[in-house]
């Protein structure tokens, strides 16, 4: 399942998905792929994830 609503914070913020992996300590290519539901991450990325991008798990990564 893609995670649409991590794309659309990213975009709110202007990031691309280059900078959000560079402030998040992992490859341009892992953010990608969560982008694309190819990749489950780690708790510790979520978090890490939703700081930079001012969103909560649930905001995310809570599927409905």
């Amino acid at each position: 399942m893609k995670n649409i609503r991590m794309k659309l914070a990213r975009v709110e913020k202007d990031l691309s998905q280059e900078q959000l992996a560079q402030l998040v300590g992992v490859s341009r290519q892992t953010i990608g792929l969560i982008e694309l539901g190819k990749y489950n991450p780690s708790l510790s990325l979520c978090v890490a994830i939703c700081k930079t991008l001012s969103k909560t798990l649930n905001d995310l990564f809570w599927e409905e």
